[in-house]
């Protein structure tokens, strides 16, 4: 397995060992003492969806103290997966990066608690599944609006498919604010 650090403290893209023979492929995916060496706390919640070409579903997180962690990938399919820093002591706070996850490519993402994430579908159809650190707490979900100004988010799309909820997130100044009076 590959480890590759990005320049967003504790973010990484982990490139598992694939075995591959004239039946097909074979990859761990998720490993308890390969990934905890790498400092990855423990998964209680496991999620997948099912997207159509041009679905944007982001960028979302969770306030503390539900904060999630993400061990993110595609099953099937291919995104361009983004993060967005919303740490205010981090030194790439308010940046974002992104990676392009597939089927075929088979890399991972490792999302620490204080991103918002989301991805976009690029195939005509993706299954994107993730792990997470803490259970799903509504009262605590929140999101950024996909196309702030101040991010400079380039999705490679002009008009996504969104949800209504989507469409009504916060800016990022906004998130930031309500995030920083939390930690």
């Amino acid at each position: 397995m590959k480890t590759i650090e990005t320049e967003f403290a504790g973010l990484l893209i982990i490139e598992p060992d694939i075995f591959t023979d004239e039946r097909g492929y074979f990859f761990e995916s998720f490993n308890t003492e390969k990934y905890s060496a790498l400092g990855l706390p423990s998964f209680v919640q496991d999620n997948e969806s099912f997207s159509k070409r041009g679905v944007l579903r982001g960028l979302h997180y969770q306030l503390p103290p539900h904060g999630q962690g993400k061990l993110v990938r595609v099953v099937n399919g291919e995104v361009l997966d983004v993060v967005v820093d919303i740490r205010p002591e981090s030194e790439t706070c308010g940046k974002h990066f992104s990676v392009r996850l597939s089927s075929e490519n088979k890399k991972q993402l490792w999302i620490p608690e204080g991103f918002a994430h989301g991805f976009v579908t690029l195939s005509e159809t993706a299954v994107f599944a993730y792990k997470c650190t803490a259970f799903y707490n509504q009262e605590c979900e929140r999101g950024i609006l996909w196309n702030d100004v101040n991010l400079g988010i380039d999705w490679g799309i002009t008009v996504p498919v969104l949800s209504g909820k989507d469409r009504a997130q916060s800016s990022f100044k906004s998130a930031l604010d309500e995030y920083q009076n939390l930690v």
